[in-house]
């Protein structure tokens, strides 16, 4: 069940340090939101406050709100563990679990959240997984080998695979084709733009085309100086923002002057 997400004057700090200030942007369900930016302006740092993976670094915090269908995901009684089962994370390199088999990388998130299942419901959630990621017709002969023997993109897709057998609403990608090549990048693509039909997506990529070929809504990320804070200097339709921004740094950065 997709889910729509408010962030409100989001400050996100490493102890003393403001990396991020000021973020205000909705993220629609249903729905592919890239964040573009130079190196060191925060994209990442943001995504990651969206599910608590933020605060895991040791004096990380944050000020502001971030709620998802009004939910206050900060809220005092809200446990992040469960923040982060609602909303998965790819990340920029395939990260499966090298000494379980693909089967067990699947199910590895469902098992962690000590839900109790019957094989043969487990055996078709891994099959539904699989499938979802495009990736059941390469691996379902080979269910009980090593992850890690897979293909870069066919491990990305595994771990898409492990991040949607839990059933989130949200699914946050850092750069998750960086590390690939460009046919196993386009698989990657075409997977974001059937998910979006079912969850609510927010990417991170350096790629401009990237970006236009496979969101909805884009958000410049920049930041002043070396030792100032990133901000969202813009969101809008990704075609408006490639097209005809409403700011200058932004029409500079996807013109390709900086960054």
């Amino acid at each position: 069940m997709a889910k729509r997400i408010e962030v409100k004057g989001l400050d996100i700090y490493y102890d003393k340090f403001l990396a991020v200030q000021g973020v205000s942007m909705t993220i629609e369900p249903r729905s592919v939101t890239a964040l573009i930016g130079p190196s060191g302006c925060g994209k990442s740092t943001f995504l990651r406050t969206l599910n608590r993976m933020h605060e895991l670094v040791p004096k990380a915090r944050v000020e502001g709100k971030v709620l998802m269908d009004n939910q206050d995901l900060y809220g005092a009684n809200v446990d992040p563990v469960g923040v982060r089962r609602h909303i998965g994370m790819v990340f920029q390199r395939p990260n499966p679990f090298p000494t379980m088999s693909i089967y067990d990388n699947v199910a590895a998130g469902v098992k962690l959240n000590n839900k109790r299942m019957k094989r043969a419901d487990l055996d078709e959630l891994v099959e539904r997984s699989l499938r979802s990621a495009n990736l059941w017709e390469e691996v379902k002969d080979r269910l009980s080998r090593p992850g890690s023997g897979l293909s870069g993109g066919q491990q990305q897709r595994l771990c898409i695979a492990r991040a949607i057998a839990v059933a989130p609403d949200v699914l946050l990608m850092d750069e998750p084709c960086s590390a690939l090549d460009p046919i196993s990048t386009q698989a990657i693509e075409d997977l974001i733009t059937e998910l979006k039909e079912q969850y609510t997506i927010v990417i991170v990529t350096h790629n401009m085309q990237q970006a236009q070929r496979v969101s909805d809504v884009t958000g410049f990320f920049n930041l002043k100086a070396i030792g100032e804070p990133g901000g969202l200097v813009e969101i809008d339709a990704t075609t408006k923002i490639f097209t005809n921004p409403a700011n200058q740094a932004t029409e500079d950065y996807v013109s390709g002057r900086f960054g």
